[in-house]
């Protein structure tokens, strides 16, 4: 027996055992702590999420909440844990929530931090336009603010022939209002009709468009995929032929006005101050 204490005393004194020892047992606290780590990021969690598509400036009721087991190690960050923290709130003017997606702290909003006009956050340079639509024309209503559509242009020429064409692509829609400016999916009760998309684009297309607006030619807005909304392209008009058409039928102010101390001088006109 005290031969046997003698030997282990021995290998416990040896530097080279103890060496051995101190590195099983690091190994062995980091493969504990690895596996801790994993088991907490994937032990499931219950949160709520979207069971429809919400728009921007969306009251979110109760209908449009469920709940689901997701991973723990879901991007947690800011994610909202609780159907409390999200019914009866209203989704934010810079968000729409997909349908199944989950809520996310910036996304959700009380009313009173909703900014109270669509043009606190339009680009500088950039001109709002409510181009008139009706429930036909927004497929079903299914237009939401912050979907990036095209607009497209049909008209008749003057031989008879018809234009049609994608006009000016890649603009984002700031808001669907009824026929009073109220926002149409604000409330889902009221069942309200689509009168107006509202956009902001910069001043030349802004120009354009309403000289377009005044011809005998129609402008419609065609939606597209949600991968289009979520890389939007630069907005910008892709026909020349129709732009020629539009500007071809009205003057360009710029052109014909100038400017002279506190007066306007018509170039080429009748009257004016020299």
């Amino acid at each position: 027996m005290e031969s046997i204490l003698i030997g282990i005393k021995r290998f416990f004194k040896n530097k080279n055992t103890v060496t051995i020892i101190a590195i099983l047992a690091a190994l062995g606290i980091l493969y504990w702590a690895y596996n801790y780590r994993i088991e907490r990021q994937t032990e499931p969690i219950n949160v709520p999420y979207a069971t429809m598509e919400i728009a921007p400036r969306t009251l979110i009721t109760a209908d449009m909440v469920s709940t689901r087991k997701v991973p723990g190690g879901v991007n947690s960050k800011n994610l909202l844990t609780s159907t409390s923290q999200i019914v009866g709130k209203y989704v934010s003017n810079k968000a729409v929530i997909p349908n199944g997606g989950l809520f996310y702290s910036d996304m959700v909003v009380n009313w009173e931090d909703l900014p109270s006009s669509l043009f606190e956050d339009i680009p500088d340079g950039n001109t709002i336009v409510a181009l008139q639509v009706n429930l036909e024309s927004t497929y079903g209503n299914s237009i939401f603010p912050g979907n990036y559509i095209d607009l497209y242009y049909v008209t008749t020429l003057d031989n008879g022939k018809l234009m049609l064409g994608k006009f000016i692509e890649s603009i984002k829609v700031l808001s669907v209002t009824d026929s009073e400016g109220n926002n149409v999916f604000e409330t889902i009760e009221d069942n309200k009709t689509p009168t107006y998309l509202m956009f902001s684009v910069p001043e030349d297309m802004h120009l354009l468009l309403r000289k377009a607006s005044y011809l005998d030619g129609q402008i419609f807005p065609v939606p597209r995929n949600a991968e289009y909304s979520n890389n939007p392209k630069e907005t910008k008009v892709v026909s020349s032929r129709i732009q020629n058409y539009i500007l071809d039928k009205a003057i360009d102010v710029e052109s014909q006005d100038r400017v002279i101390g506190g007066g306007v001088n018509v170039i080429g006109g009748s009257g004016g101050n020299e």
